[in-house]
C-alpha cells in the first residue's frame, strides 16, 4: 500500500515537472519589446491571453513583421506594423526576423552604402527576411530577390539594431 502511494505521489511530482518545464520552454526567447514575425499563413489575434477571448484580427500573411511587446504563459502580446495590439498564442509568433516596407519605395542596393548599385526596388507594403543589419542598413530578402535598405525604410527593425 505505501508503495502505491509512493508511485503515485511521484507520478504526480514527475506530471508536475513536465508541465513546468513546458512552462520554462513557452518562455519569450528574448527581453520585451523584441521584433519576430507572424509563423502560420494563418493566425487569431486575441483581445486577451486566451481561447476564451474574442478574436479582433485574422491575420492571413505568414512573415508579417510584429513586435513583441509582453507575454503571460503560452501568450505574447504583440503589436503589428499599423499599431494594433492584442494577444497570439507564442506558437504563432516566430523568432523568424522579417520586415515590411514602409514609406517610399526602397531601393535594394549591392551594398550597404548609399552609391552602391540599386538591384531591385520594394514597394511599401512588401514583407521580406531581414539580416546582416548594422550602420544603419539591412539586407532584404523579398523571395530569393536581395539586397540592402536603408532602415528608415522597414518596419521590424529597431534603430540602431545589429543583426548577423
Amino acid at each position: 500500500m505505501k508503495m502505491r502511494r509512493a508511485a503515485v505521489v511521484l507520478g504526480m511530482v514527475m506530471a508536475g515537472g513536465l508541465i513546468a518545464g513546458d512552462a520554462i520552454a513557452a518562455d519569450p526567447p528574448a527581453k520585451q519589446p523584441y521584433f519576430a514575425s507572424i509563423a502560420p499563413s494563418r493566425a487569431r489575434m486575441r483581445s486577451g491571453p486566451g481561447r476564451n477571448y474574442p478574436a479582433t484580427w485574422l491575420y492571413v500573411r505568414a512573415d508579417l513583421p510584429v513586435r513583441v511587446v509582453d507575454s503571460f504563459q503560452e501568450w505574447r502580446k504583440v503589436e503589428d506594423p499599423a499599431g494594433v495590439q492584442g494577444w497570439m498564442q507564442g506558437k504563432m509568433v516566430s523568432p523568424r526576423r522579417t520586415a515590411l516596407v514602409q514609406g517610399v519605395v526602397a531601393e535594394l542596393r549591392e551594398k550597404p552604402a548609399v552609391g552602391a548599385k540599386v538591384t531591385w526596388r520594394a514597394e511599401p507594403g512588401v514583407v521580406g527576411r531581414v539580416s546582416q543589419c548594422g550602420g544603419g542598413w539591412c539586407r532584404l530578402d523579398v523571395h530569393g530577390q536581395a539586397g540592402f535598405v536603408e532602415t528608415e525604410h522597414l518596419w521590424g527593425v529597431a534603430p540602431g539594431e545589429t543583426l548577423p
